[in-house]
């Protein structure tokens, strides 16, 4: 069994998180400057050293130094003594850099298919009729065998879906030409902001998150977010996108000694602020259910009214650090705050909120029946990691010894929506029709007869989609080609004759 860790003291009084329910969840609250910061790192290294590996988004650049053993500075190794704490042992963690960007760290990217339409409508602000039309435009491609992995394949496939909306109205439904322009200008400011390097191949491999280095230690998966944050919506869904990677791929496990692997929700308000009722419940069952999988979630924000109720009431292990009641919500805050944490004789919670020092707080951590212990008032330990940034060396050098070194460095593109829909456009200058052709494969010049019995063929019977499906929508693109070809009035008498009902009516 791990040892329980040691997080905060006070005199005599001591609490300690036992490992077997730190799945159990957490949260960590308090205003700007009160220490939530060295808090996060406190407990990120308690993890590492037990074997337990953890993932926490570098917000203000200043985490990375816990890949580094610390030295307590004078002045704070005499507080450390006036509070009769203990000194940290100098000890620096194994440290994974990661950088959506790819700048500081690995770059991380998944595929637009495995964002999903639900989590990539959060990311460009979609209304609902929008976000309908993007699940439509997901499950047109996955029904033509159209693979979506970056943004240019979305990109072709909203503009594929536009121009031949009537196809598909009988089949999916309604295509709003102002829907599919807005889901177009949503896309550019994500591109606009640096998301588009997000999306591509290779793919994180969520496993690559859960490793130990050969003194046993957990690898603490750094995010670097001091860029990311200018894009809030994509950090909070970049965030939301991992922690439901791992809720799928994972197997149940039960209750373990000790998490499989510990996730912090750095500035946590951003995941919940304005998110659509259907996304809330989806991260309310994340959260519910991925304790069974040995994931442990702790938010850390400044407010707890930030943390919706529903995912606030499962949040075991409490760390509240100072409030400032300066506001009528703060004032609401503080006041809950109280009520929700386990009340201990003697201790005025509410009143003890607004009067703690930086590096103290009120702490309740689950007991070994799992219930909340009573709340006490106590400083937080220090960690024996260096408390701030590191250098660009460092870095480097961080970079050049990592496990995953030149795993996620050099992209990939393969065919997918983008080319099978660009080679589709026909070579005499008509307009892109739903056929597809694989990058590569030449054709020859079909001769005018030749493209008026293709026409006629594909219209009377249909055309065969990459996954073996029947699909309908060849008709009309053929056609008109055919007709531009031809050019003589007894050629579009002919073609009116014969396919005038194809032409002139609604597909049935």
């Amino acid at each position: 069994m791990a040892e329980p860790m040691l997080i905060a003291r006070r005199n005599t009084t001591e609490c300690h998180m036992l490992p077997a329910l730190a799945n159990r969840h957490g949260l960590i609250t308090g205003a700007t400057g009160t220490g939530k910061t060295v808090t996060l790192q406190t407990l990120a290294e308690s993890f590492s050293k037990i074997g337990v590996p953890v993932f926490m988004a570098d917000v203000k650049g200043d985490l990375a130094g816990i890949s580094q053993p610390g030295n307590i500075p004078p002045k704070l190794a005499a507080a450390i003594q006036e509070r009769g704490l203990p000194t940290p042992e100098p000890i620096g963690c194994p440290t994974t850099l990661w950088d959506v960007f790819g700048k500081s760290g690995h770059p991380v990217r998944t595929t637009i298919t495995d964002m999903g339409p639900l989590l990539l409508g959060r990311m460009l602000n979609l209304n609902d009729t929008q976000a309908g039309v993007l699940n439509m435009v997901f499950k047109i491609a996955d029904d033509q065998g159209l693979l979506l992995l970056d943004l240019k394949d979305l990109r072709a496939m909203l503009q594929h879906v536009g121009e031949h909306a009537r196809d598909f109205t009988t089949e999916y439904g309604n295509v709003s030409a102002a829907s599919i322009g807005a889901i177009q200008r949503a896309l550019l400011e994500i591109e606009a902001q640096g998301g588009d390097v997000f999306f591509g191949e290779p793919m994180l491999n969520i496993q690559d998150f859960m490793q130990t280095d050969s003194r046993g230690m957990g690898v603490i998966n750094l995010l670097a977010a001091d860029k990311l944050m200018n894009a809030p919506r994509l950090y909070g869904t970049f965030l939301l996108w991992m922690l439901s990677e791992m809720f799928e791929q994972l197997p149940e496990i039960g209750d373990v000694e000790k998490p499989k692997m510990v996730f912090f929700f750095d500035e946590a308000h951003l995941l919940f602020n304005e998110a659509p009722k259907v996304l809330l419940e989806r991260i309310e069952q994340m959260v519910r259910l991925i304790r069974s999988k040995g994931v442990g979630v702790y938010f850390v924000t400044q407010n707890p009214l930030d943390v919706p109720e529903t995912v606030l009431g499962q949040l075991g292990n409490r760390v509240q650090h100072a409030l400032r009641a300066f506001t009528p919500r703060d004032q609401k805050a503080v006041k809950a705050t109280a009520q929700t944490m386990r009340g201990k004789a003697g201790l005025d919670i509410e009143k003890a909120i607004t009067e703690l020092g930086v590096g103290e707080a009120l702490v309740s951590l689950l007991d070994a029946k799992g219930r909340p212990s009573e709340t006490e008032q106590v400083y937080v330990l220090l960690p024996g990691s260096q408390l701030g940034p590191i250098t660009p060396e460092q870095r480097q050098a961080l970079l050049a010894n990592s496990l995953v070194a030149g795993v996620y460095e050099q992209t990939m593109d393969r065919e997918s929506a983008y080319e099978r829909l660009k080679g589709a456009a026909p070579a005499a200058g008509g307009s892109a029709g739903t056929a597809t052709v694989p990058a590569g494969q030449a054709s020859a010049q079909p001769s005018m007869t030749d493209q008026v019995l293709s026409g006629l063929g594909d219209a009377l019977f249909g055309s065969t989609g990459p996954r073996g499906g029947q699909h309908q929508g060849l008709a009309q693109s053929m056609v008109k080609s055919a007709v531009r070809t031809i050019g003589t009035q007894i050629g579009r008498e002919i073609i009116r004759g014969v396919l005038g009902n194809v032409l002139g009516g609604r597909r049935r």
